[in-house]
């Protein structure tokens, strides 16, 4: 059974800074890229940062100089370190474990997500 746990959102002020995690059981880590998404109320969820095995990263612009996502194989853990935070990052931010096969098997798995809100 696959699951992705999401840990380390909260409540920060303006400019300050919070570290996500997303522990991963069930799947062979190292073969998935992995991503952050986020959904803020009334928005379609956005990919905010991803990496492949092969730590090649990928970030929203709105997020470029301020947040860095990283994984440790080892621990088949997935980070986001985030910071300068600002309001508009108020959102719940998910984990995805994606995968495509040169056979055409996608799989595509979700965290339950973790609520990030940024305020004074």
């Amino acid at each position: 059974q696959v699951q992705l746990a999401e840990s380390g959102g909260g409540l920060v002020q303006p400019g300050g800074s919070l570290t996500l995690s997303c522990a991963a059981s069930g799947i062979i880590f190292e073969a998935y890229v992995m991503g952050w998404y986020r959904q803020a109320p009334g928005k379609q969820r956005e990919l905010v940062a991803a990496i492949t095995s092969s730590v090649s990263t990928n970030y929203a612009d709105s997020v470029k100089g301020r947040f860095t996502i990283s994984r440790d194989n080892g621990k088949n853990t997935l980070y986001l370190q985030m910071n300068i935070l600002k309001p508009e990052d108020t959102a719940v931010y998910y984990c995805n474990a994606h995968r495509s096969t040169a056979w055409g098997t996608v799989n595509d798995y979700w965290g339950q997500g973790t609520q990030v809100t940024v305020s004074s």
